[in-house]
């Protein structure tokens, strides 16, 4: 299935300045971004900012870049630009990288876009938990899916609650309950990314502090593929990009 990959980059960060230029064994971390994407399959990949110095490292290695406004609320408005400035057709799919991800398996990539359906528009991605410290931490989202693998649920609370195990104990997962944690990773068709920035914010999300309860608030279905083991964690911190830097360092 084709599909295009969409990096929204910007300068600023609160917790680590600068990130998407960060130096990863040479290149700026966007430009190894934007690399580890194509090696998706995916039939274009694309860098989305709106600041020069960002534009101008990409141009030096080679990555598509689309220039956007510097007013978009979050991500997703700004690849929908991009989408828009391209002219894809409706039925294009996206995929929305972050630009802190260097270390991303591309195949997760190729997987998510594979869920869109003319009936599903957007999609995702889930890992299985195993670790009680993290079923229970409020920073870890879960997600919670029906039959045919659509979310029902986002959240930063334990779902589903396992009443009987939890009623024993809180230390252990109890046998056989497997949480699953979402992984921050999105695709859509183009005629629904182009509807998304236009619906209305939801009580749901405003609670949770989760953009995409949004979306299922409105009664559109998202697809998750579930992956077997946790990705490479992104780099939000200064320990993250030491610890990125020397992965790079060691190759």
């Amino acid at each position: 299935m084709a599909f295009i990959v969409i990096i929204p980059a910007r300068l600023a960060s609160t917790r680590l300045p600068g990130k998407p230029l960060a130096d990863l064994g040479g290149k700026p971390m966007v430009v190894r971004v934007a690399e580890q994407a194509a090696l998706s399959g995916a039939a274009r990949v694309i860098v989305a900012t709106d600041h020069d110095s960002i534009r101008a490292a990409c141009a030096a290695h080679g990555v598509e870049v689309c220039m956007t406004r510097s007013d978009h609320p979050s991500g997703t408005d700004r690849i929908a630009e991009v989408a828009r400035t391209l002219a894809l057709p409706p039925d294009a799919i996206v995929v929305n990288l972050q630009g802190d991800e260097p270390l991303i398996d591309p195949g997760l990539l190729a997987a998510c876009a594979a869920q869109i359906s003319s009936t599903v528009p957007m999609a995702t991605c889930a890992h299985p938990l195993h670790d009680v410290l993290e079923a229970f931490n409020p920073n870890v989202v879960k997600v919670v899916l029906d039959k045919n693998g659509r979310a029902l649920y986002f959240s930063r609370a334990t779902i589903p609650w396992h009443r009987d195990g939890f009623a024993q104990s809180k230390d252990s997962l109890p046998a056989g309950y497997v949480p699953l944690r979402h992984i921050g990773l999105y695709a859509y068709s183009n005629a629904f990314l182009q509807t998304y920035p236009t619906l209305s914010a939801s009580p749901l999300e405003a609670i949770e502090a989760l953009e995409q309860l949004r979306v299922l608030w409105h009664g559109v279905a998202i697809a998750v593929h579930v992956t077997d083991s946790a990705p490479a964690a992104g780099v939000d911190t200064p320990e993250d990009l030491a610890r990125v830097q020397a992965h790079y360092g060691a190759l």
